[in-house]
């Protein structure tokens, strides 16, 4: 079993030190979000937090890929590290001074964004080039794992770190973990180079075609990236609007969005030790359509409707503990379908196709709460039908948005489920 597992060394020492820094920077994201909302109560104020890192992200994807591929992958991810800490000390120097800003934030928000838009199509060659391909599903759990304690552990750190030492503290920890992640991929990991070398240099409009062109030689990758842009459009709906929902509401607050969240992670952590440890599924398509159905077709209802923190609780475990199956499926499919040496600018056409939809539902769930479906339950009576439905006060509003993101996110899964029906997808190594 040692020996099994002696060839995942060097990915199980770079993702262990990244996901301790991703901690790090969850836990400066989710104070600044509690203190944007405090000093403004506005969601789509809040929500331009994640308009602001979206969007370069994704206008830029598609030439950060292009460019992903030609550069050295160890280099590219240092670089870009580099800059996002610089970001965080930034805020840190801000928040000293007593200067910091909402604009501050949006403005270093998208430099992030930037910056993501490069690292990351590297980091998944770079993950590529690390995994031996029997271990995709296993790894692709891990990481699962990872982000679902990280989950469960940034509201609680968060909460305690800032009640204890202010938001430097928090942010004084999140440099710490990248500083720790940096000096580890500096000086403890090799990349290997991959892929086919290009002949003639091509310019990056060129390079930027070629992902776009394989995807439209393979539609049912296409339509698996078009289906989860949708679903990712009601899902950063519900981002946009669980703040505003949760700390309004009667019985809400910040103790409730912080368990809310910490049972999100919860979920995730046991959905993510089903993906590491269950047997791959016969059909990985069918299982990537009937988990997200699931998980569509619950949490939101339950928001909108439930009354109680334990409510809510359960919406988020029914939720997203099919989530890191899905994502577990969906990785093989990805990782195991695209040509390496054009992985880069596949992944980068891939997070401008399925990732465009993020910041527009962030941008489009707050003016939503704030702009028609606030205002339109603060006009309602007490015995209104809508008032039975989702309560009154504010948060009534945001609640009334989340059943109509349950009931929009049923019909896209069964819309591209029928869809997705025509096409089979033959893993490799499978028997025929």
């Amino acid at each position: 079993m040692k020996s099994k597992f002696s060839n995942l060394k060097p990915w199980l020492l770079l993702w262990s030190t990244q996901s301790l820094s991703a901690l790090g920077s969850g836990m400066t994201s989710y104070a600044l979000v509690l203190w944007l909302y405090q000093r403004s109560g506005s969601a789509l104020r809040t929500a331009l937090l994640s308009v602001c890192s979206y969007a370069p992200y994704v206008l830029t994807s598609a030439f950060a890929g292009a460019l992903s591929d030609r550069w050295n992958k160890k280099r590219t991810m240092l670089a870009c590290d580099l800059i996002a800490a610089l970001c965080t000390a930034t805020v840190f120097a801000l928040v000293r001074m007593d200067a910091l800003r909402a604009w501050h934030l949006y403005l270093l928000n998208a430099l992030n964004g930037l910056m993501n838009s490069v690292q990351q199509p590297a980091s998944e060659v770079a993950a590529t080039l690390l995994i031996p391909t029997e271990h995709y599903q296993r790894t692709s759990g891990l990481r699962s794992l990872s982000q679902s304690l990280n989950s469960i552990l940034t509201p609680v750190l968060a909460t305690a770190l800032f009640a204890f030492a202010g938001i430097e503290g928090v942010v004084a920890f999140d440099l710490s973990t990248f500083a720790a992640a940096f000096l580890t991929l500096l000086l403890g990991i090799r990349i290997p180079e991959g892929g086919a070398k290009e002949s003639a240099p091509k310019s990056l409009f060129a390079s930027a075609r070629e992902g776009l062109a394989w995807l439209r030689q393979n539609p049912l990758i296409l339509h698996l990236i078009l289906f989860l842009a949708c679903v990712n459009l009601v899902a950063s709906v519900y981002d946009a609007a669980l703040p505003a929902m949760l700390l309004s509401r009667q019985n809400g607050g910040r103790a409730a969005l912080g368990l809310v969240n910490a049972c999100v992670g919860l979920a995730t952590l046991a959905g993510s030790a089903l993906a590491t440890l269950s047997r791959p599924p016969k059909d990985r398509v069918r299982a990537i359509c009937r988990t997200l159905l699931i998980s569509m077709s619950t949490e939101n209802f339950l928001l909108a409707l439930g009354r109680a923190p334990w409510i809510w609780c359960a919406g988020a475990v029914l939720g997203w503990l099919p989530i890191p199956l899905m994502n577990a499926n969906l990785d093989v499919v990805y990782r195991c379908s695209i040509p390496l040496e054009l992985q880069g600018r596949v992944y980068a056409c891939r997070n401008a196709l399925q990732f465009f939809t993020i910041p527009v539902g962030f941008l489009l769930g707050g003016a939503l709460v704030d702009g028609v479906f606030e205002p339109l339950m603060a006009a309602q009576s007490a015995q209104s039908v809508l008032v039975r439905l989702f309560g009154a006060g504010k948060g009534a509003g945001a609640a009334m948005l989340f059943f109509v993101c349950g009931v929009a996110g049923v019909a896209i899964c069964a819309a591209f489920s029928r869809r997705l029906r025509g096409y089979k997808w033959n893993e490799p190594g499978a028997s025929a």
